[in-house]
């Protein structure tokens, strides 16, 4: 089993709000920072509690890993919890997430089509296997040096672990990953969730949202 490194978020003010209405609350997180409170008092700081602190109650629709930094979307209540979280069901929220992973990627583009197993024995780690989740992540190289690459992701499929998982798969791991790559390569995942797009749950209007690449 992978020992999980000491929990120890940012500061308050590193989460950033992108955007709040009647509806939802958007924001950017920050790395290091959980998204949903984890196992212990130790863990309940995190992107629901301080944004619900800041703006009054707040509910999980998706979440980012810890390492991985970028835009998230919260609802304000059940009703708008439920719209969101059945656009995210049903693929039609567009996702763009940027990473820096080890090597010079010689391809311009391509996609990753590979099953994820949604249980491993080395909690919390996946590992591909046919018989599980299908997962499938479209790529394009925006940048490369012969130490390398960057890249603009656009997942099809949301599984756990899945861009850092399908990177490492094809011998490019995104640098500072933990489980998968070398950690010891940046001080930080390199993977950040760029841009989201979605249907604004109650003017109906498709909305994007889009935040900065800190690495």
């Amino acid at each position: 089993m992978i020992q999980p490194k000491p929990y120890n978020p940012p500061a308050a003010d590193a989460l950033i709000t992108v955007y709040a209405d009647e509806a939802m609350v958007v924001a950017d997180k920050p790395s290091g920072l959980l998204s949903v409170p984890g196992r212990g008092p130790e863990k309940a700081v995190c992107a629901n509690s301080l944004l619900s602190a800041r703006h009054g109650p707040v509910l999980t629709v998706h979440r980012l890993d810890m390492d991985t930094s970028g835009v998230m979307v919260f609802a304000r209540s059940k009703d708008i919890q439920r719209q969101l979280s059945s656009q995210f069901e049903q693929r039609t929220v567009d996702k763009t997430y940027e990473a820096l992973v080890h090597g010079e990627v010689l391809e311009d583009s391509g996609t990753i089509d590979a099953a994820i197993a949604k249980f491993s024995r080395q909690r919390p780690l996946r590992h591909l296997d046919p018989e599980g989740r299908p997962a499938i992540t479209h790529w394009q190289v925006t940048e490369r040096s012969a130490q390398t690459t960057r890249l603009l992701l656009k997942p099809e499929t949301g599984r756990s672990h899945q861009l850092r998982l399908h990177l490492a798969s094809i011998g490019h791991p995104i640098l500072g990953d933990v489980f998968y790559g070398d950690p010891a390569s940046h001080a930080r995942l390199c993977l950040h969730a760029k841009t989201l797009s979605l249907t604004h749950p109650i003017t109906g209007e498709w909305t994007e949202f889009k935040t900065k690449t800190p690495f």
